[in-house]
């Protein structure tokens, strides 16, 4: 038994050894037959030789780089060819390589990934690595890459491939299978635009996730994010609304327009959304256009809105609940106005109708009617008052109220109570006016339970004169009515047009207020005169003209005033009467309404040359005076003074300036009517030489204008 065992042991081992070598067989022949590829990396071992300790890395054009000799290709080549080919390399450079050996250390994958990744370039992966595989070797794709469109290139030949499909199902048969030496370019989505920037998730989803405009729809407008989405059979407007993030608040959604083959289509979504017709849904196709346009201030409708307009704090539409009550629709309007006619109020039916409502009984409790019923498409309408100004009486019901009317400050309707009195009424409405009537005031009654009562006589002027006299009696419901006095006669200008013509007189002219004014028989001319205001600095007081008219006959009366003035004799003023005309006239200061007996001229170098008024007390220096003195170049020692109707030494030199130096009045020249003075220009000669040239000159003077 031992000898069996013994042999039995023997041929296991003898097996054993067998197999193993015909393993390391196989390993070498499989070794053998391996073809190095770009990305390998290989341990060449030389003894003794330092540079040989690193691995050697099969560059992307199948070549390694060996100390002393430089590049040698290796790409396609067994590793026993490829010992051989390195060996024959080295033989000029090292002397024993007997010992040289080959092995394949790292075997790795070289693909060329390119496009819209983040680190584009060559990236060595191992032996069956996938397109994901190299993708995140680049460091993953950039926002924005087109997941659809990727390219898988090998040689000359490209394949598009869905890497998006792959994300979505897991399947790895839509992915290329790789080789070494591939390329995979990732292209980027359309959507970016033509300019580099950079993006986060939120704008690139906002921009849509179209890849193309054949498969897409677009949506702009009132929308949170706009842009050009993918489309599929069978969506819908609100679908595509949906990805576009909804409507914003601002959205006009009765508006909405699509456009389709370059042809508009109006949808209303809320008239959609308010009935569910499906029919109301437009039909979609790849490249339609879809503008959600902003809500202007237009016409708002819809089957399910309640119109609330007029005197209301904010018209419009709004949608009416189940069970919406008109006070309730009222109510979110913000109520009437403080200008609403509560008592108008109409509701005005969809089918035409109009249904008539008294706000102001019902929130009074006096309306026996009910609340109205409002349906959707009713309209409410709240009028206005007629009188935008006032306040709304309808806020003080009667039962609470007096009425002041008359020559008051602020006559009016006025909250009453019973602690108040006629007194508090008054100073309320700023009291009776400068013309009121306190003596006889009348407090109309209200009438009580269908009753009439007696309007009261009130003396408030009397009441104020003496307090202790009773108060007239004021209770809610009344009206206080304060005349107003009779017209003065003593001032009533703003009247006249009111008053008679034989209560009148007349006062023309040169005052400072014409016109017509109210007369009685106790105003005397000063009287009038001063309600006039007085004659103004024009006024010729000497000739002043009183028309009498109150008689049969008209006569005329002139007045002096000046003579009044001087005296102050009142017997000189007329008796003036109702229907008497007084006139103003105006001072004539034109020399041609003027004798020329009774002037004076002056010529030559003086301001203002001409002729003047004389009186026997004027002298010479009053006549310069008048014309404005001498100018600068006066010969004021030469002034020639012409005597009219003297038969000797018709004219004589008068010398302002001795005159001025002595201050000796007996040298001033005598004056009369008609006398001619002349200041001669120093640019002239001496006056004795040209004295028969002036003559002759003022001759001639003379003639023309007494014959002009």
């Amino acid at each position: 038994m031992r000898s069996v065992w013994s042999w039995l042991q023997r041929l296991l081992i003898l097996g054993t050894v067998l197999w193993l070598s015909a393993s390391a067989s196989m390993v070498w022949a499989a070794e053998d037959t391996l073809y190095l590829q770009p990305g390998d990396q290989l341990q060449i071992v030389l003894l003794g030789e330092p540079d040989f300790d690193l691995p050697f890395e099969v560059e992307a054009d199948g070549t390694i780089q060996l100390p002393e000799f430089g590049r040698i290709k290796l790409s396609g080549l067994t590793t026993e060819a490829a010992l051989s080919a390195i060996s024959n390399a080295l033989q000029p450079y090292y002397l024993n390589l007997n010992r040289l050996s080959l092995s394949v250390k790292v075997r790795r994958l070289a693909v060329m990934v390119l496009g819209y990744v983040k680190s584009p370039g060559l990236v060595y992966l191992n032996n069956g690595a996938t397109v994901q595989m190299a993708i995140n070797a680049a460091q993953g794709l950039l926002q924005g890459a087109q997941l659809d469109r990727l390219q898988h290139r090998r040689a000359d030949v490209t394949t598009v491939f869905n890497y998006k499909s792959y994300l979505d199902s897991g399947d790895v048969t839509a992915l290329p299978s790789l080789e070494p030496m591939d390329e995979i370019f990732v292209p980027a989505s359309p959507l970016i635009g033509n300019v580099q920037v950079d993006f986060d998730a939120a704008t690139l989803i906002a921009s849509g996730d179209a890849a193309d405009e054949d498969n897409s729809v677009t949506v702009f407008g009132e929308v949170p994010r706009p842009g050009t989405f993918s489309f599929k059979d069978g969506m819908t407007v609100i679908d595509l609304l949906m990805r576009a993030g909804g409507v914003t608040r601002y959205a006009g959604v009765e508006q909405i327009r699509i456009i389709s083959n370059g042809v508009p289509t109006p949808f209303d979504l809320r008239a959609y959304l308010d009935t569910g017709d499906r029919s109301k849904m437009p039909q979609l196709a790849n490249g339609d256009i879809i503008y959600i346009p902003q809500a202007v201030e237009g016409i708002r409708s819809g089957v399910s809105n309640v119109f609330v307009i007029g005197e209301v704090f904010k018209p419009g539409a709004y949608e009416a609940k189940g069970g919406a009550t008109f006070l309730e629709i009222l109510a979110n309007a913000g109520g009437p106005t403080r200008f609403a006619e509560t008592r108008q109020v109409r509701i005005l039916r969809a089918d035409g109708s109009s249904t008539p409502f008294d706000l102001a009984a019902f929130t009074e409790g006096l309306s026996t009617e009910d609340m109205p019923l409002v349906s959707a498409g009713d309209a409410i309408f709240i009028p206005e008052k007629l009188d935008m100004n006032e306040k709304s009486w309808l806020k003080v019901p009667t039962s609470r109220a007096v009425g002041l009317i008359g020559a008051v400050q602020r006559p009016g309707r006025y909250e009453w109570s019973p602690e108040m009195n006629l007194l508090d009424l008054l100073a309320h409405a700023g009291g009776p006016t400068q013309s009121g009537d306190t003596a006889h005031l009348q407090v109309i009654r209200a009438v009580i339970n269908g009753e009439s009562r007696q309007p009261i006589d009130f003396n408030l002027k009397r009441y104020l004169e003496n307090p202790d006299s009773p108060l007239v009696e004021i209770l809610a419901g009344d009206t206080i009515v304060v005349p107003q006095l009779p017209d003065d006669p003593n001032d009533n200008r703003s009247q006249w047009i009111a008053q008679s013509s034989k209560n009148s007189i007349y006062i023309l002219g040169q005052v400072g207020a014409p016109g017509r004014y109210a007369f009685s028989e106790e105003l005397n001319f000063l009287d009038i005169m001063g309600a006039a205001q007085g004659p103004n600095a024009n006024a010729d007081l000497a000739n002043i003209k009183i028309s009498h008219r109150n008689g049969d006959t008209v006569n005329v009366t002139e007045l002096n005033l000046y003579h009044y003035f001087e005296t102050g004799d009142e017997t000189i003023l007329p008796k003036v009467k109702n229907e008497d005309v007084i006139y103003f006239p105006a001072l004539s200061r034109s020399w041609l309404e003027k004798d020329k007996d009774d002037t004076v001229r002056i010529l030559g170098a003086v301001a203002r040359p001409g002729r003047y008024e004389f009186a026997d007390n004027m002298t010479i220096l009053d006549i310069l005076a008048e014309a404005g003195g001498p100018t600068a170049n006066a010969k004021q020692d030469s002034i020639v003074v012409i005597n009219q109707g003297v038969s000797e030494d018709q004219s004589h030199v008068f010398d302002l300036v001795q005159f001025a130096k002595k201050g000796d009045f007996g040298l001033l020249p005598v004056l009369r009517n008609g006398d001619t003075i002349y200041v001669p220009d120093k640019s002239q000669g001496t006056w004795r030489s040209g004295l028969n040239f002036l003559d002759d000159i003022l001759n001639v003077a003379a003639f023309i204008i007494f014959f002009r």
